[in-house]
């Protein structure tokens, strides 16, 4: 099983901030690992990047670059080690009046409590790693002294240390569990090893070798007996058959006594315990006694005098410390090294238990070219997943026409503008603590058994109407979705009758998260906004923001806490948030309205997650999929079963903070089957894609695994999450275009890849939804007049 990164990290550049502000913001950052740097002021404009982390052991790590200049060491905590690892650039160091040339390479250590600099006359790389002194002296028989100096990685131990370093400063950020607890032991042992081996590092105390051999004996004993609330120093003693005035005098030239060290162990074993969640049914009390206390007031007291808080307080911290940290852990689609068990989950609804309204046509033939109307209602969608088993909520012909209403998943971001009063959403998002109308949402397991955030788990979230099955569809059929109209769903609310909204989330999921630059770090924010529907959506419409707010923990009718927006349709309790009305002032956003998920079902067994777009088209999330515009999709299993959700009022190429604008929206459809035997040379005959057609343009869309499930396996819903990238999107955007260029425009293959370069536009389509995606614009005006494929309508 893959293991989740451990080592909380946070990234800063300062391509974040103008060039002037940036020798401030770089000050304010080397401050907090204390460290004070002085830029040279030759005009050119400075850079410098850091990746911090922490681990649970409290070892600071910090991989830092930048131009040069000279940093100076603030004095810290004195029992602290520290060591940094020199990677490039030109250095040297000085401390105590001597100047050392450092190499890559070199290691330069020292306690906290020194006062020493570096110059560094060229660009730079260094590793640093801030070692409390608890982890080292929980390692020796004696308190250390250190002196600072330069360690040579050439050659010796000095090598060894410098390429573990070396390691660590590539990987940190990506360590689980029980890789960093054994980093840390090893990192302890190492600076243990390597500076007392180059003379940096020597004992106190003055104890001969047998005494210092007998010292490490009793100090395990004493670690495999601190559970027991009868050890005593006569009882060691008597233990290990030596005096007490002798073992009195080990811990006197220790410097310390036994009392206090017993005490030391105890509180940490204690405090160690208090954060773990394993042990999170144990009181307090329980736990003191575990490690020996016999009082509970004095083991209050103790660890209040010893750690500058109370137990309660330390526990209550840890807690919201773990629950801000969530975020890195929880993760869309399935965790890694989880079997995905679709195939053990009950079957999708059968058709007599969608409750289908007598009036909806399910699968008697319409007549040619009949114009249906599908609502949107708890009876009439599936929420975060597809799946070639779900019962089909009506039956058309091709050539039908369809108006379908879709819904926000977003809709309760704010409950009286998107739902009150609409008898369809109310049906659908009706949540309380008797009634959940939809229960699974999302395609992971339905008794919540992973998180524990809901059925489903929120493994695919959006709201999709259908699946509409078409009539003599078969795989490898194409279908060809135009889309007529699009339409604003209005509010039903008689206090906003008339008007539209929709919801923006900046959430944990967007690609801003961890590079946020005011506190409160890290945060997600629900923007509404209301859509100016006086013109239609014509040219000239537009959207502006009406108010945000700030997420808060969320405890849904179940029970349940949601730290982070982790679970569709969370009712959100306008009590527990503060609404910012001075938003996006005096900016108006274009509307593009559009449909972020059309999609056939795919051929795979089980329930998809509607997140990661594919083959089958799903979560494409392009703003050019609007009215006019044209979807062609290769049809996987029989009837084809087209749903269509994820309604957006606007949004950009990216869609980079996790979100468009979503609106509830309704979108009139004219659904076209072209039967495999009848295809010839259209430019949709090849497809293993989801293609799109404007009155001038065709887009291409690639993705980073156009196929993910063929790709990994049974492990495709969680490694889709892990593995995407633009560089693998933009290479499946290529690769469709050139084969789009060479066989329906006849082009050779350099012709392709020059057209490409000089007239092709290349574009981010999303970044958000675990299947990176890439778009790909040609525009018909470049064939014209020239030999051509078939036109896409004729």
């Amino acid at each position: 099983m893959r293991e989740e990164p451990n080592v909380h990290t946070e990234y800063f550049t300062t391509e974040s901030y103008p060039v002037q502000q940036r020798p401030m913001a770089w000050r304010e950052t080397l401050q907090q690992h204390w460290l004070r740097p002085e830029m040279a002021g030759n005009g050119t404009p400075m850079h410098g990047t850091v990746l911090a982390g922490r681990s649970p052991q409290g070892i600071e790590l910090a991989r830092i670059s930048s131009s040069p200049q000279t940093i100076e060491r603030m004095v810290d905590h004195p029992d602290a080690v520290w060591l940094s690892l020199h990677i490039a650039g030109k250095a040297t160091l000085f401390e105590g009046g001597h100047a050392v040339t450092v190499v890559p390479g070199d290691i330069v250590y020292s306690t906290s409590a020194a006062e020493l600099g570096m110059s560094f006359g060229s660009d730079f790389r260094q590793f640093i790693v801030r070692i409390p002194g608890e982890p080292l002296k929980a390692r020796l028989p004696a308190p250390l002294t250190l002196s600072a100096g330069c360690l040579s990685g050439r050659s010796g131990i000095g090598r060894v240390f410098a390429g573990t370093l070396g390691a660590l400063a590539e990987s940190f950020e990506s360590l689980g569990d029980d890789q960093i607890t054994s980093i840390e032991q090893t990192l302890s042992e190492f600076v243990i090893t390597s500076l007392a081996d180059s003379g940096a590092m020597r004992l106190q105390g003055g104890m001969s070798v047998s005494h210092t051999v007998l010292f490490k004996r009793l100090l395990r004993q004493i670690d495999g007996n601190l559970s027991d609330p009868e050890l005593s120093l006569a009882a060691l003693a008597k233990r290990e058959r030596i005096s007490e005035r002798l073992l009195q005098k080990l811990f006197e030239a220790s410097g310390q006594t036994f009392s206090a060290h017993l005490r030391q162990k105890r509180l940490e074993h204690c405090r160690a315990d208090l954060a773990n969640r394993l042990y999170s049914h144990l009181s307090i009390s329980d736990i003191c006694f575990r490690w020996g206390f016999n009082d509970a007031a004095h083991f209050s007291r103790a660890f209040r005098e010893q750690f500058q808080v109370s137990p309660r307080q330390y526990r209550l911290q840890s807690s919201e410390a773990s629950q801000q940290t969530l975020h890195r852990v929880i993760h869309r689609g399935w965790p890694a090294g989880y079997r995905e068990g679709v195939k053990h989950e009950p079957s999708p609804p059968e058709q007599d238990q969608l409750g289908i309204s007598p009036g909806t046509e399910r699968a008697a033939a319409p007549c040619p070219g009949q114009h249906h109307h599908l609502c949107a209602n708890d009876r009439t969608i599936h929420w975060g997943y597809f799946s070639k088993s779900l019962a089909p909520v009506l039956t058309v012909n091709s050539g039908d026409l369809v108006t379908i209403e879709t819904l926000t998943q977003h809709a309760y971001d704010d409950f009286d503008r998107m739902i009150k009063g609409d008898s369809g959403a109310e049906s659908v998002f009706l949540w309380t603590r008797e009634k959940k109308n939809v229960d699974r949402r999302g395609a992971g397991p339905s008794n919540a058994s992973i998180y524990g955030r809901g059925s489903g788990e929120g493994f695919g979230v959006h709201i999709c109407t259908g699946p509409i099955h078409v009539r003599d569809a078969k795989p490898g059929d194409v279908l060809e979705v135009r889309i007529v109209d699009v339409l604003p769903r209005l509010s039903a609310n008689a206090k906003f009758e008339g008007r539209v909204f929709g919801s923006n989330a900046a959430a944990w999921w967007g690609f801003h998260y961890n590079e946020l630059l005011t506190e409160p770090k890290p945060r997600e924010v629900i923007t509404i906004y209301e859509i100016d529907c006086s013109a239609g959506h014509a040219h000239g419409a537009c959207a502006h923001a009406a108010y945000s707010y700030r997420w808060t923990p969320q405890r849904d009718p179940n029970g349940v806490l949601h730290p982070t927006i982790d679970y569709p349709g969370i009712p959100v309790d306008r009590s527990s948030i503060v609404e910012n009305h001075n938003v996006l002032k005096n900016v108006k956003i274009p509307v593009r309205p559009h449909f972020g998920v059309i999609a056939v079902a795919p051929r795979e067994t089980g329930l998809v997650d509607s997140i990661p777009p594919a083959y089958f088209g799903g979560n494409i999330d392009n703003w050019r999929v609007g009215k006019g515009a044209t979807v062609y999709l290769r049809v996987g299993v029989d009837g084809a079963l087209l749903s269509i959700g994820d309604p957006h009022a606007s949004q950009g190429d990216s869609e980079l903070c996790g979100t468009a604008i979503e609106c509830s929206l309704t979108g009139v459809f004219q659904i076209v089957l072209h039967k495999s035997e009848h295809l010839n040379n259209e430019p949709y005959a090849d497809i293993d894609y989801p293609l799109v057609e404007t009155a001038d343009e065709w887009i291409l869309h690639g993705f980073s695994h156009p196929d993910y499930f063929a790709e990994f396996g049974d492990k495709a819903c969680s490694e889709i999450y892990e593995k995407s990238s633009i560089d693998l999107a933009m290479r499946d955007a290529f690769r469709k275009t050139r084969r789009f260029l060479m066989s329906c425009q006849g082009l050779t293959e350099d012709e392709a890849i020059s057209l490409m370069s000089v007239a092709v536009d290349f574009g981010i389509t999303q970044v958000v939804d675990g299947n990176v995606g890439v778009h790909a614009i040609i525009r018909k005006a470049l064939f014209q007049g020239a030999r051509q494929g078939q036109a896409l309508h004729e």
